[in-house]
């Protein structure tokens, strides 16, 4: 299979994606959305919306998904075989009000960027 994830590198939705490929021991090419605008810009215009994680399996775009969805998807249409291992982190869960808080303190403590 081939596996383009767009997710972002801190958030539940994208780490619910994770587990997901690390539960079935999946190889995927994990699109980092927040640094490199260039993957955000290709996922918008494949997805034709902004909201992440997008997971394209096969030429088949999963828009704006859980991991559990993704988890969903694959064994519907037979791409991998149902499994009891269990993942480190929720599938289907925004992140937590910390981890946010987190993030915006981040955010805070570093300069703007400037595009002139």
């Amino acid at each position: 299979m081939k596996i383009k994830a767009y997710l972002k590198p801190h958030c539940g939705w994208s780490m619910g994606v994770r587990a997901i490929m690390q539960k079935y021991s999946l190889q995927y090419d994990d699109l980092d959305i927040i640094n490199q605008p260039n993957l955000y810009a290709e996922m918008v215009e494949k997805s034709g919306q902004p909201l992440s994680p997008c997971v394209e399996i096969d030429g088949v775009l999963l828009a704006d998904v859980s991991g559990e969805e993704v988890e969903n998807y694959m064994l519907t249409n037979n791409l991998v075989a149902a499994s009891t291992n269990q993942t480190s982190v929720p599938t289907n869960s925004p992140c937590s009000d910390e981890e946010h808080a987190r993030q915006a303190s981040e955010s805070a403590d570093s300069s703007p960027v400037r595009f002139f």
